[in-house]
């Protein structure tokens, strides 16, 4: 009587043992330590990545550029004596963080530094100058140039093959420039201030 009682009870937990009865599929599966694996969390941003992202222009390099001429390249005629001596188009990128204010010089130094353009005023946040922007009110303040005038002068070399030199600067305050002020008095004026500068490099033959 007892062993069939006891064969009974082996045979019930066997029974039991194999049993259809699946865990609840919220329940967690038990690990070693007896703990339930933790549910896979959804990953979050990287708060680095992000900030990378968000400070990608500020960290560009502050750059230069013409839509009307490359690097190096010959400056079109109509920017110069020869054609409609309008001022060339400019663009630029990467204006670096603490810059408050942007100031121009365009000189030649082929011709002992003869200056074509002195600029200033112009917001942080511009991103360039339209072709003809001297004398328009995209530029706040415009300086003498070697000709005995405000704003653009148009190359017109002599002779040979003359360097135009584009220099941005990229200041950290209000320069408080006015107008008819000369080279030297915008270099002096960025002195100290200047976060960083871009050039720009274009030439010029007549003929």
């Amino acid at each position: 009587m007892n062993r069939r009682i006891v064969s009974l009870g082996i045979a019930a937990v066997l029974l039991g043992g194999c049993g259809s009865g699946a865990a609840s599929p919220s329940a967690a599966a038990p690990t070693a330590s007896g703990i339930g694996t933790p549910a896979t969390a959804t990953p979050r941003p990287s708060r680095t990545a992000a900030a990378s992202a968000s400070s990608e222009e500020s960290t560009m390099p502050f750059a230069l550029s013409s839509p009307a001429f490359a690097a190096g390249a010959t400056i079109p005629r109509k920017f110069s004596c020869d054609g409609a001596g309008v001022s060339p188009p400019l663009a630029w990128a990467g204006v670096p963080v603490g810059a408050v204010e942007l100031a121009l010089l365009v000189d030649d130094p082929d011709a002992g530094g003869f200056v074509h353009w002195v600029a200033g005023g112009i917001p942080a946040t511009a991103s360039g100058l339209d072709e003809g922007a001297t004398g328009s009110d995209s530029i706040p303040v415009e300086g003498r140039n070697g000709a005995g005038r405000d704003g653009w002068t148009e190359p017109c070399p002599p002779s040979g093959t003359h360097h135009y030199r584009f220099t941005l600067y990229a200041v950290s305050r209000p320069l408080g420039l006015h107008d008819g002020l000369t080279a030297a008095e915008l270099r002096d004026a960025v002195k100290g201030v200047t976060v960083a500068t871009a050039a720009l490099t274009g030439t010029y033959t007549r003929g």
